[in-house]
């Protein structure tokens, strides 16, 4: 009788252990591009098993240039991604009703590098060059700046000419354009790479031009923040994020590692990727609330640079309940 208790009692744990794995919420997150430190946080609250450690069982999925994150979450490919705000204020007010429930990157990386030798030392030099552009929702904070400008990008010799840049550096050295768009945390260390020095360039930091607009958050389908329970998910899931980046922040080498373990493609380099971490940390501080949290000053500031364009609208009009605190609330109860 004893040892069919025993056993009873050994069955019941089990059951109950299978139960407690099998009860981790399931979350698909699509990243914006593919797998560099761009995403650290993510893949180090993976590796550490921070997610595990909330509940949360993760797959992520890396992006690409043939990948559009809001057509993923649309389609149920994803219940979280990562986008820049002013593409996803676009799509929504397209119809795709997608919300911003964190904001993880709270000051912009984008800039202009441009080459000394073409003559250009300030903005007011711009006129008559060719400057590269990288498009697919990239070219919104460029195309309000060169409104603010008062600059068509039509050519002319009082406008600019914009190159469709790809996702690379190569017409600043083929003698394409005058200046390119970089990221602080990564084109630009490809020009370096590529043998310019900085005495040979010229940068022009969004953030520096005050045409900056907020980059890599979080958004979800908005009828899932009227679920409690997925509510809950992602404030487990946020928690976990949260965790992963201040990680990877503290520890930038071992953070760039983690995230060349799960670059299955082999084209990142250990060196790129620890300069990389490096210069993401200075773009994720969080403010007095902590990484996460979006500043609705902040979100005004993204909204007014894009309504204020002449050029091609982003968004026609003040975009209402494109953002919501209800995750990065509850998070803050969580244990």
């Amino acid at each position: 009788m004893k040892r069919s208790l025993l056993t009873i009692a050994t069955s019941a744990a089990l059951l109950a252990s299978s139960f407690t794995a099998s009860a981790a919420d399931k979350l698909t997150l699509q990243l914006k591009w593919v797998t560099q430190v761009q995403f650290a946080g993510y893949y180090v609250a993976l590796d550490k098993g921070f997610y595990k450690d909330e509940g949360i069982d993760l797959t992520i999925k890396p992006g690409g240039p043939d990948i559009a994150p809001a057509q993923v979450l649309a389609g149920g490919g994803a219940d979280i991604i990562v986008d820049w705000l002013p593409s996803a204020l676009a799509t929504r007010e397209k119809g795709l009703p997608m919300v911003n429930i964190s904001q993880i990157y709270n000051k912009s990386g984008m800039m202009l590098t441009c080459l000394k030798s073409s003559g250009i030392e300030t903005p007011a030099d711009f006129k008559g060059k060719t400057l590269g552009v990288w498009f697919f929702g990239n070219e919104y904070p460029f195309l309000s700046w060169m409104s603010k400008l008062g600059y068509p990008t039509t050519g002319g010799k009082d406008g600019v000419t914009v190159l469709k840049q790809g996702f690379n550096v190569d017409p600043i050295f083929q003698g394409q354009a005058d200046c390119v768009s970089t990221m602080t945390y990564n084109e630009y260390g490809q020009i370096m790479d590529g043998g310019l020095t900085p005495k040979e360039l010229t940068l022009f930091k969004y953030e520096d031009e005050g045409v900056a607009t907020l980059e890599d958050g979080l958004y979800v389908m908005e009828e899932d923040l009227a679920d409690p329970k997925k509510v809950e998910s992602y404030a487990k899931f946020l928690k976990a994020t949260v965790e992963g980046w201040e990680w990877a922040a503290a520890n930038p080498e071992e953070a760039a590692m983690i995230v060349l373990e799960n670059d299955d493609t082999g084209a990142q380099t250990e060196h790129h990727q620890i300069r990389m971490m490096t210069e993401v940390s200075k773009l994720i501080t969080g403010g007095d609330k902590g990484i996460g949290y979006l500043d609705p000053v902040a979100f005004d500031r993204t909204v007014d640079i894009l309504l204020g364009s002449d050029s091609a609208p982003v968004i026609t009009k003040k975009p209402v309940g494109a953002y919501s605190q209800v995750v990065f609330d509850k998070m803050k109860t969580l244990k």
